[in-house]
């Protein structure tokens, strides 16, 4: 899973932060996602930043699958 913060969404209240801080940083008025972070499992802190984001600019997707290799 990958977890984002769309900036143009977000409008700084900083919940993300107050609610997994491991995971967000508050940068320049926006909540961020800390640099290697954005891969994530189904962190219940996470998900309750996802779900009590006031202007719900943070999402959970599935991250790509690569390519298996070929022979």
């Amino acid at each position: 899973m990958k977890v984002s913060v769309d900036r143009d969404l977000c409008y700084g209240s900083a919940e993300c932060v107050h609610r997994a801080p491991e995971v967000f940083a508050f940068v320049d008025g926006f909540g961020v996602v800390r640099p290697g972070r954005d891969q994530t499992g189904e962190d219940p802190e996470i998900l309750e930043a996802v779900e009590k984001c006031p202007s719900q600019a943070i999402s959970i997707t599935e991250a790509p699958r690569s390519a298996p290799d070929r022979p």
